[in-house]
Protein backbone atom coordinates (compact mmCIF):
# COMPACT_ATOMS: atom_id res chain seq x y z
CA UNK A 1 0.00 0.00 0.00
CA UNK A 2 1.52 3.28 -1.03
CA UNK A 3 2.39 5.97 1.67
CA UNK A 4 -0.30 8.59 0.38
CA UNK A 5 -2.89 5.97 0.72
CA UNK A 6 -1.72 5.08 4.48
CA UNK A 7 -1.28 8.86 5.24
CA UNK A 8 -5.17 9.61 3.83
CA UNK A 9 -6.63 6.33 5.75
CA UNK A 10 -4.74 7.23 9.21
CA UNK A 11 -6.13 11.20 8.42
CA UNK A 12 -9.69 9.77 7.96
CA UNK A 13 -9.46 7.63 11.47
CA UNK A 14 -7.88 10.40 13.63
CA UNK A 15 -10.88 12.45 11.83
CA UNK A 16 -13.35 10.01 12.85
CA UNK A 17 -12.34 9.10 16.57
CA UNK A 18 -11.90 13.00 16.87
CA UNK A 19 -15.55 13.35 15.70
CA UNK A 20 -16.97 10.54 18.03
CA UNK A 21 -15.26 12.15 21.31
CA UNK A 22 -16.71 16.26 20.36
CA UNK A 23 -20.25 14.02 20.04
CA UNK A 24 -20.06 12.20 23.56
CA UNK A 25 -18.61 15.23 24.98
CA UNK A 26 -21.33 17.68 23.71
CA UNK A 27 -24.36 15.07 24.58
CA UNK A 28 -22.95 14.57 28.38
CA UNK A 29 -22.61 17.86 28.51
CA UNK A 30 -25.96 19.10 27.36
CA UNK A 31 -27.88 15.84 29.56
CA UNK A 32 -26.13 17.89 32.42
CA UNK A 33 -28.45 20.87 31.38
CA UNK A 34 -31.72 19.26 31.44
CA UNK A 35 -33.65 20.40 34.44
CA UNK A 36 -33.82 17.43 36.74
CA UNK A 37 -32.11 14.28 36.99
CA UNK A 38 -32.48 10.53 36.97
CA UNK A 39 -32.87 10.79 41.03
CA UNK A 40 -36.19 13.20 40.30
CA UNK A 41 -37.82 10.51 37.84
CA UNK A 42 -36.77 7.41 39.46
CA UNK A 43 -38.02 8.86 43.27
CA UNK A 44 -41.60 10.12 44.79
CA UNK A 45 -41.88 13.99 45.14
CA UNK A 46 -42.16 13.76 48.86
CA UNK A 47 -38.42 11.54 49.11
CA UNK A 48 -36.24 12.64 51.71
CA UNK A 49 -32.87 14.59 51.27
CA UNK A 50 -31.12 11.26 52.64
CA UNK A 51 -33.25 9.25 50.58
CA UNK A 52 -32.25 11.81 47.27
CA UNK A 53 -28.50 11.61 49.14
CA UNK A 54 -28.49 7.67 49.04
CA UNK A 55 -30.19 7.05 45.77
CA UNK A 56 -27.55 9.74 43.85
CA UNK A 57 -24.78 8.22 45.96
CA UNK A 58 -26.17 4.82 44.39
CA UNK A 59 -25.93 5.42 40.74
CA UNK A 60 -22.30 7.65 41.18
CA UNK A 61 -24.09 11.00 40.53
CA UNK A 62 -22.13 12.83 43.36
CA UNK A 63 -19.15 12.32 41.50
CA UNK A 64 -17.05 15.10 39.77
CA UNK A 65 -18.53 15.34 36.31
CA UNK A 66 -15.02 14.96 34.59
CA UNK A 67 -14.82 11.52 36.64
CA UNK A 68 -18.35 10.40 35.02
CA UNK A 69 -17.55 11.33 32.03
CA UNK A 70 -14.54 9.23 31.61
CA UNK A 71 -15.65 6.63 33.63
CA UNK A 72 -18.63 6.28 31.15
CA UNK A 73 -16.66 6.96 28.03
CA UNK A 74 -14.55 3.80 29.28
CA UNK A 75 -16.73 1.41 29.50
CA UNK A 76 -18.18 2.31 26.42
CA UNK A 77 -15.13 1.86 24.86
CA UNK A 78 -15.14 -1.48 26.14
CA UNK A 79 -18.86 -1.78 24.67
CA UNK A 80 -20.76 -1.58 28.09
CA UNK A 81 -23.05 1.86 28.11
CA UNK A 82 -24.02 0.87 31.31
CA UNK A 83 -27.54 -0.10 32.76
CA UNK A 84 -30.80 2.10 32.44
CA UNK A 85 -31.56 3.80 35.53
CA UNK A 86 -35.35 3.23 35.11
CA UNK A 87 -35.40 -0.25 33.71
CA UNK A 88 -31.89 -1.39 35.23
CA UNK A 89 -31.32 -3.45 31.88
CA UNK A 90 -27.89 -3.02 30.21
CA UNK A 91 -28.64 -0.39 27.65
CA UNK A 92 -26.58 -2.09 25.00
CA UNK A 93 -29.31 -4.90 25.16
CA UNK A 94 -31.74 -2.52 24.45
CA UNK A 95 -30.38 -1.08 21.34
CA UNK A 96 -29.15 -4.32 19.91
CA UNK A 97 -33.16 -4.87 20.01
CA UNK A 98 -34.15 -1.58 18.55
CA UNK A 99 -31.73 -0.35 16.11
CA UNK A 100 -32.99 -2.87 13.70
CA UNK A 101 -36.40 -1.49 13.50
CA UNK A 102 -34.96 2.39 13.03
CA UNK A 103 -32.09 0.73 9.99
CA UNK A 104 -34.88 -1.11 8.34
CA UNK A 105 -37.00 1.60 8.20
CA UNK A 106 -34.73 3.83 6.91
CA UNK A 107 -32.71 1.97 4.61
CA UNK A 108 -35.94 1.01 2.84
CA UNK A 109 -37.34 4.89 2.55
CA UNK A 110 -34.43 5.53 1.05
CA UNK A 111 -34.27 2.47 -1.35
CA UNK A 112 -38.52 3.46 -1.77
CA UNK A 113 -37.17 6.79 -2.80
CA UNK A 114 -34.45 5.99 -5.06
CA UNK A 115 -36.76 3.55 -7.26
CA UNK A 116 -39.09 6.58 -7.94
CA UNK A 117 -36.91 9.46 -7.96
CA UNK A 118 -34.13 7.74 -10.51
CA UNK A 119 -36.72 6.70 -13.62
CA UNK A 120 -38.77 10.34 -13.21
CA UNK A 121 -35.46 12.41 -13.01
CA UNK A 122 -33.75 10.55 -15.99
CA UNK A 123 -37.20 10.93 -17.75
CA UNK A 124 -37.19 14.93 -16.58
CA UNK A 125 -33.85 15.73 -17.58
CA UNK A 126 -34.69 14.39 -20.94
CA UNK A 127 -37.75 15.53 -21.58
CA UNK A 128 -37.86 19.05 -19.42
CA UNK A 129 -41.03 20.86 -19.64
CA UNK A 130 -42.75 17.56 -20.60
CA UNK A 131 -46.15 16.03 -19.33
CA UNK A 132 -44.21 13.98 -16.31
CA UNK A 133 -41.73 16.86 -15.56
CA UNK A 134 -44.68 19.48 -14.83
CA UNK A 135 -46.62 16.48 -12.50
CA UNK A 136 -43.64 15.92 -10.68
CA UNK A 137 -42.27 19.54 -10.36
CA UNK A 138 -46.29 20.15 -8.89
CA UNK A 139 -46.30 16.76 -6.90
CA UNK A 140 -43.10 17.52 -6.03
CA UNK A 141 -44.17 21.26 -4.24
CA UNK A 142 -46.65 20.06 -2.71
CA UNK A 143 -44.48 17.22 -0.97
CA UNK A 144 -42.00 19.74 -0.07
CA UNK A 145 -44.75 21.86 1.85
CA UNK A 146 -46.04 19.08 3.72
CA UNK A 147 -44.20 17.75 6.77
CA UNK A 148 -43.68 14.10 7.66
CA UNK A 149 -45.52 14.34 10.74
CA UNK A 150 -48.70 15.65 9.10
CA UNK A 151 -48.43 13.10 6.01
CA UNK A 152 -48.19 10.64 8.49
CA UNK A 153 -50.82 11.17 10.30
CA UNK A 154 -52.92 11.66 6.63
CA UNK A 155 -51.66 8.62 5.61
CA UNK A 156 -53.17 6.68 8.87
CA UNK A 157 -56.40 8.62 8.62
CA UNK A 158 -56.92 7.31 5.02
CA UNK A 159 -55.47 3.90 4.37
CA UNK A 160 -55.77 2.95 8.43
CA UNK A 161 -59.16 4.40 9.40
CA UNK A 162 -61.05 4.62 6.65
CA UNK A 163 -60.31 2.39 4.15
CA UNK A 164 -58.77 -0.38 6.78
CA UNK A 165 -56.42 -1.63 4.61
CA UNK A 166 -53.55 -1.45 7.01
CA UNK A 167 -53.01 -1.40 11.14
CA UNK A 168 -52.90 2.16 12.21
CA UNK A 169 -49.83 1.53 14.07
CA UNK A 170 -47.78 -0.74 15.79
CA UNK A 171 -44.92 -3.37 15.46
CA UNK A 172 -44.54 -7.29 14.16
CA UNK A 173 -41.05 -8.13 13.59
CA UNK A 174 -40.31 -10.07 10.33
CA UNK A 175 -39.62 -13.31 11.93
CA UNK A 176 -42.91 -13.99 13.27
CA UNK A 177 -44.99 -12.81 10.90
CA UNK A 178 -43.62 -11.45 7.58
CA UNK A 179 -47.50 -10.77 6.35
CA UNK A 180 -47.91 -8.68 9.45
CA UNK A 181 -44.49 -6.85 10.03
CA UNK A 182 -45.13 -5.98 5.98
CA UNK A 183 -48.48 -4.26 6.55
CA UNK A 184 -47.04 -2.26 9.72
CA UNK A 185 -44.03 -1.10 8.09
CA UNK A 186 -45.65 0.06 4.90
CA UNK A 187 -47.14 3.43 5.49
CA UNK A 188 -43.90 4.35 8.11
CA UNK A 189 -41.98 3.76 5.18
CA UNK A 190 -43.54 6.42 2.81
CA UNK A 191 -44.36 8.60 5.18
CA UNK A 192 -40.20 8.74 5.28
CA UNK A 193 -39.94 8.42 1.39
CA UNK A 194 -42.08 11.04 0.43
CA UNK A 195 -39.92 13.79 1.17
CA UNK A 196 -36.75 12.64 -0.09
CA UNK A 197 -38.04 11.40 -3.18
CA UNK A 198 -38.02 15.25 -4.32
CA UNK A 199 -34.79 15.75 -2.85
CA UNK A 200 -33.37 12.83 -4.97
CA UNK A 201 -35.52 13.90 -8.00
CA UNK A 202 -34.20 17.58 -8.32
CA UNK A 203 -30.66 16.66 -7.50
CA UNK A 204 -30.28 14.23 -9.95
CA UNK A 205 -32.45 16.17 -12.52
CA UNK A 206 -30.09 18.89 -12.65
CA UNK A 207 -26.93 16.45 -13.05
CA UNK A 208 -28.32 15.16 -15.99
CA UNK A 209 -29.65 17.90 -17.47
CA UNK A 210 -25.60 18.79 -17.27
CA UNK A 211 -24.50 15.40 -18.43
CA UNK A 212 -26.37 15.45 -21.21
CA UNK A 213 -24.74 18.17 -22.95
CA UNK A 214 -21.41 16.89 -22.86
CA UNK A 215 -19.46 15.88 -25.81
CA UNK A 216 -19.25 12.13 -24.71
CA UNK A 217 -23.39 12.21 -24.70
CA UNK A 218 -24.03 13.92 -27.73
CA UNK A 219 -21.01 11.71 -29.98
CA UNK A 220 -22.88 8.92 -28.86
CA UNK A 221 -26.21 10.54 -29.93
CA UNK A 222 -24.39 11.28 -33.20
CA UNK A 223 -23.95 7.14 -33.67
CA UNK A 224 -27.09 6.36 -32.87
CA UNK A 225 -27.00 4.60 -29.88
CA UNK A 226 -30.46 3.90 -28.32
CA UNK A 227 -32.29 6.49 -26.06
CA UNK A 228 -32.12 4.00 -22.99
CA UNK A 229 -28.54 3.17 -23.11
CA UNK A 230 -27.37 7.26 -23.95
CA UNK A 231 -29.52 7.98 -20.35
CA UNK A 232 -28.65 4.81 -18.62
CA UNK A 233 -24.89 3.76 -19.32
CA UNK A 234 -23.92 7.54 -20.58
CA UNK A 235 -25.14 9.69 -18.66
CA UNK A 236 -26.70 8.17 -15.68
CA UNK A 237 -23.47 6.88 -13.56
CA UNK A 238 -21.62 10.30 -14.22
CA UNK A 239 -24.23 12.04 -12.61
CA UNK A 240 -25.06 9.99 -9.53
CA UNK A 241 -22.35 11.27 -7.66
CA UNK A 242 -24.16 14.04 -5.95
CA UNK A 243 -27.07 11.27 -5.49
CA UNK A 244 -24.62 8.86 -3.54
CA UNK A 245 -23.56 11.56 -1.54
CA UNK A 246 -26.57 12.92 -0.37
CA UNK A 247 -27.97 9.29 -0.27
CA UNK A 248 -25.79 8.49 2.33
CA UNK A 249 -26.15 11.73 4.13
CA UNK A 250 -30.33 10.92 4.13
CA UNK A 251 -29.49 7.33 6.18
CA UNK A 252 -27.24 8.26 8.41
CA UNK A 253 -29.84 11.47 9.31
CA UNK A 254 -33.14 8.98 9.56
CA UNK A 255 -31.28 6.58 11.50
CA UNK A 256 -31.38 9.60 14.34
CA UNK A 257 -34.17 11.19 12.69
CA UNK A 258 -37.18 8.88 12.90
CA UNK A 259 -38.42 10.07 16.34
CA UNK A 260 -41.76 11.73 15.05
CA UNK A 261 -42.93 8.88 12.48
CA UNK A 262 -41.85 6.50 15.36
CA UNK A 263 -44.07 7.90 17.73
CA UNK A 264 -47.30 8.24 15.35
CA UNK A 265 -46.96 4.65 14.02
CA UNK A 266 -45.77 3.48 17.78
CA UNK A 267 -42.28 1.99 16.45
CA UNK A 268 -40.02 0.78 19.14
CA UNK A 269 -36.97 2.02 17.36
CA UNK A 270 -34.12 4.03 18.77
CA UNK A 271 -36.27 7.66 18.38
CA UNK A 272 -38.69 6.24 20.75
CA UNK A 273 -35.83 5.16 23.00
CA UNK A 274 -34.18 8.85 23.16
CA UNK A 275 -37.96 10.11 23.50
CA UNK A 276 -38.30 8.15 26.81
CA UNK A 277 -35.18 8.51 27.72
CA UNK A 278 -35.27 12.24 27.93
CA UNK A 279 -38.75 12.37 29.51
CA UNK A 280 -37.37 9.58 32.27
CA UNK A 281 -33.98 11.80 32.55
CA UNK A 282 -32.49 8.62 31.68
CA UNK A 283 -29.02 9.94 30.73
CA UNK A 284 -27.34 6.66 29.95
CA UNK A 285 -29.74 5.68 27.20
CA UNK A 286 -29.96 9.38 25.38
CA UNK A 287 -26.10 9.45 25.48
CA UNK A 288 -26.18 5.42 23.92
CA UNK A 289 -28.57 6.28 20.97
CA UNK A 290 -26.94 9.26 20.41
CA UNK A 291 -23.04 7.43 19.79
CA UNK A 292 -24.87 4.68 17.63
CA UNK A 293 -26.22 7.48 15.39
CA UNK A 294 -22.83 9.13 15.06
CA UNK A 295 -21.13 6.03 14.26
CA UNK A 296 -23.86 5.23 11.75
CA UNK A 297 -23.77 8.41 10.26
CA UNK A 298 -19.88 8.11 9.90
CA UNK A 299 -20.19 4.63 8.90
CA UNK A 300 -22.37 5.67 5.96
CA UNK A 301 -20.52 8.25 4.51
CA UNK A 302 -17.72 6.03 4.61
CA UNK A 303 -19.50 3.78 2.44
CA UNK A 304 -20.06 6.78 0.25
CA UNK A 305 -16.56 7.51 -0.45
CA UNK A 306 -15.32 4.15 -1.14
CA UNK A 307 -18.21 3.95 -3.96
CA UNK A 308 -16.70 7.07 -5.79
CA UNK A 309 -14.02 4.83 -7.66
CA UNK A 310 -16.80 2.58 -8.42
CA UNK A 311 -18.91 5.39 -10.14
CA UNK A 312 -16.47 6.61 -11.93
CA UNK A 313 -12.70 4.89 -12.51
CA UNK A 314 -11.66 8.41 -13.00
CA UNK A 315 -11.86 8.76 -9.45
CA UNK A 316 -8.69 6.46 -8.93
CA UNK A 317 -6.52 7.84 -11.13
CA UNK A 318 -6.93 11.65 -9.67
CA UNK A 319 -5.81 9.54 -6.45
CA UNK A 320 -2.79 7.96 -7.67
CA UNK A 321 -1.52 10.76 -9.33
Amino acid sequence: MRSWELKRRAGSLFQFLLLLFLVSVAVFLLMELVPGGPVDALLPPDATPEQIAAARSAYGLDDPLFQRYFSWLGGVLQGDFGNSYQTGEPVGEMIWKRFPVTAEIALLSVLLALLIAIPVAIWSAYRPGGVIDRVANIIGSAMLATPSFVLGLILVVVFAMTLKLVPPMGWVPFSEDPGKHIERIILPVITLAAGEVVLFMRILKGDMMTTLQQDHVLSARARGLPTWRILSFHSLKQSSFSLVTVSGIVIGRLIGGTVLIESIFSLPGLGTMAINGIYSRDYLVVQAVVMVCAVGYIFVNALVDLSYPLLDPRVRKVKAS
